[in-house]
């Protein structure tokens, strides 16, 4: 694959310990790029044993600066059109552009609530994160990288959620559907300014997501919080062909491609991730 030098990359939702943000960015840095992380909370706990004290984006610019790449962090709310134009300010003062964005942040909320039950405040906050969000970012991004005149990259995280419905969490499933409808419409509006617009659908990867879903569980089974997490893994790891969940490095690994030369032909594209469950 060929050397992201020289090229400047934003990835949102990259503070989590395990979060694909996190592996992604590590792995633009170590094909070259600049980084600048982002995310609406600093340092997010981690729920897996042996995470704690966990240092969120500071520790993950340390890890950048490490590796020989410049990079940058921000706490900065996607839904927040005020604090996206000022992490813009405050970017393109420092590294003048923004070739790549890597769209990664997202809420899951409540996991297993029927709609009947869903509280207007859940289905409100989801959709303004993981759907309006997407739109503000994307459109910050994709405006500068317009009136650069240079093209660019711009990936953003959908999931398999968003191709069919899911029981118990039908706002989350909504709100991926339309980050679908935005990938393929932006990937349109923009091909004209060589600026690739493609959508990763992750599967079941194993990442802090479903951290506070795992709290509920083992309340409710009387066990720990691990041996929650792994009882699931294990149930939905049966519905894979491949016969087990995914890891943030492999998102990071198809992430990495789609925002380098090898892949200027492709746009428009949302690409399943999900060891073959679809």
């Amino acid at each position: 694959m060929s050397s992201l030098n020289g090229k400047v990359a934003m990835v949102t939702g990259a503070a989590s310990k395990r979060g694909m943000g996190h592996a992604i960015a590590l792995r633009l840095a170590g094909e070259g790029a600049d980084v600048i992380v982002t995310d609406k909370i600093a340092a997010p706990k981690s729920m897996f044993p042996g995470d704690e004290g966990w240092g969120g984006l500071d520790e993950i610019v340390k890890e950048i600066e490490a590796a020989g790449r410049k990079a940058m962090s921000l706490t900065m709310d996607i839904n927040n059109s005020k604090e996206i134009d000022a992490g813009m300010a405050k970017i393109l003062k420092e590294f003048g552009k923004i070739d790549i964005l890597v769209h990664a942040a997202a809420i899951r909320g409540p996991v297993g609530v029927p709609v009947i039950d869903l509280s207007e405040k859940d289905i409100r906050a989801i959709i303004d994160v993981d759907l309006v969000g997407s739109f503000l970012i994307c459109k910050a991004v994709a405006k500068d990288m317009v009136a650069k005149g240079k093209g660019g990259k711009i990936v953003i995280f959908c999931s398999l959620a968003g191709t069919h419905g899911v029981p118990g969490s039908a706002a989350y499933s909504a709100a991926k559907y339309g980050t679908i409808g935005l990938t393929k419409s932006l990937a349109l509006e923009l091909a004209q300014y060589k600026i690739n617009v493609n959508g990763i659908n992750p599967g079941m990867i194993v990442t802090n997501l479903r951290d506070e879903a795992f709290t509920r569980m083992a309340v409710a089974e009387g066990t720990t919080w691990d041996e929650a997490r792994r009882k699931d893994h294990d149930m939905l790891s049966t519905r894979i062909p491949w016969g087990r969940l995914g890891t943030p490095e492999e998102a990071a690994d198809l992430a990495c491609f789609l925002v380098s030369d090898q892949s200027d032909y492709i746009t428009g594209e949302v690409i399943a991730l999900g060891g073959g469950v679809t």
